[in-house]
Formats: structure tokens, sequence, C-alpha cells
């Protein structure tokens, strides 16, 4: 199972958000580079990185850091989610040398728009599914659709994408473990490799993420709190 350590981006800080409440903010580290270089360091082979203030605006609006982190990481691929809504955006993180980008509100609004990118863009884009009690939540979890999450993930799971981004928001950065059931239901339900995001506080959640047959998990606020330490973590990618 891949290990994807998480930066999340607001203001130009290393920060983390609990449920994705802005109101509720953690900062870590005043250079999100810094950070993506000393998690390189101890042996991470891949970052995900979110863009908050993006996510919220509905256009980058962290560039700078994010070209700062592709130029101190190297050839580790980095993925990128938050404000993705245009083609030029996409094309523009691309070119910037993000391995692959996250797409979640615009694949919910504008499904049409959504496929074409993919096609034009084949397994460059993932799709971010972020769901409240099992419903799909949009423009940076501020607004909550009444579309079930398995729902979207089905619409989607014939299109080359890389992979799904599956986070489930009552456990993102609560540090309680991950909804497993729910994640694996969604590994179950589509042919998309699922990354589970979202509660993963102990590394028996590592563990049992794994056991569950789960493609890939993003950490966030554990590594940070180290209550999980990323090269123990690793050793499920071996």
């Amino acid at each position: 199972m891949e290990i994807w350590p998480a930066i999340d981006i607001r203001g130009g800080q290393c920060v983390r958000l609990r449920q994705g409440d802005y109101g509720r903010e953690t900062v870590y580290a005043a250079s999100p580079a810094d950070m993506a270089g000393y998690w390189v360091r101890l042996g991470a082979r891949r970052l995900h990185l979110v863009d908050l203030d993006g996510a919220k605006q509905g256009y980058p609006a962290n560039f700078s850091s994010l070209s700062a982190i592709v130029e101190a990481v190297g050839n580790v691929p980095c993925e990128v989610g938050g404000g993705i809504r245009t083609q030029e955006t996409l094309e523009s993180l691309l070119e910037l040398g993000v391995s692959r980008l996250v797409i979640g509100t615009l694949a919910l609004k504008s499904p049409d728009w959504f496929r074409e990118m993919c096609l034009l863009y084949p397994y460059r884009l993932v799709l971010g599914i972020d769901a409240r009690d099992g419903m799909v939540a949009t423009g940076g979890w501020l607004e909550t659709s009444s579309t079930p999450a398995i729902d979207l993930a089905r619409q989607f799971e014939e299109l080359p994408l890389a992979a799904l981004v599956y986070t489930d928001i009552a456990m993102d950065g609560m540090m309680k473990g991950p909804n497993v059931r729910q994640m694996a239901e969604m590994q179950e339900a589509v042919r998309l490799p699922v990354v589970a995001s979202g509660g993963v506080s102990r590394l028996e959640d590592v563990k049992n993420l794994n056991d569950a047959g789960i493609t890939a998990c993003i950490i966030g606020r554990a590594l940070y709190e180290e209550t999980i330490n990323l090269q123990d973590a690793m050793k499920f990618e071996e």
C-alpha cells in the first residue's frame, strides 16, 4: 500500500484543519517546501498537496508554494488538489511538474468537462470524493450535495483516471482512526484504485487499511504530531 504524506497549504503555510473547518486550523510550518523536503529526506516516495485557499476560492491561491515544493523534492511525484476548475489551471500545474491532479467539485458539477479532461490527460487526473455521512461535499467541504459518494465514483470508473482519493470528512484531522468499512466499500464498488484519506492516526490504522485492500492512504496530522512514524508506515509499501 502506498503512503502519501499530506501537506495542506493555507496562506503560504503548512497547516491542518479539523473536519475541513477553516476556523480550526493548526500551523505546523511556515515553509511548505521545507516540510516537503523533510518528508522526502525521511524516505517519502510521493506527496499529497492541498491548496486549501484554492479549494475555498475556486482557483489556485498558493501557486508559489506549490512551485517551491516541486522544485525542492526533485523527482518525487506530487499530486495536487484544491481550486482546479479550468483547463488552464490544470495545464499550468502539470507544466509545473506536478505528477497528478485531484479534481472534486467539477466532477460533480460539470461531469462532461471532467470526462473531457480525463481523456485529454489520461492517468494524470485523480477523482477526489470528499464525503459527509456518505454524501459528496464540494467547494472546500463547505457544501454538501445529495449525491451518494459511491454513485459519483461509478459514473467515472471507466475513465483513464490515476486513482480515486476518498476522504471521510468526519474523520479528517480528528485522530480517531479512519472509516475502514466505508473505504473498503468504496474499493469494492469501483475498479479504480482507492486512496483513503481522513483519520489515520496510528500504525494500526495503516495496517487495517492495507488488510482491507486499499491501494494507498494519505497521512497528515498523525505525522506532524508524531503518533505515526513515516518510516514505520512505509514498511507497508514493501
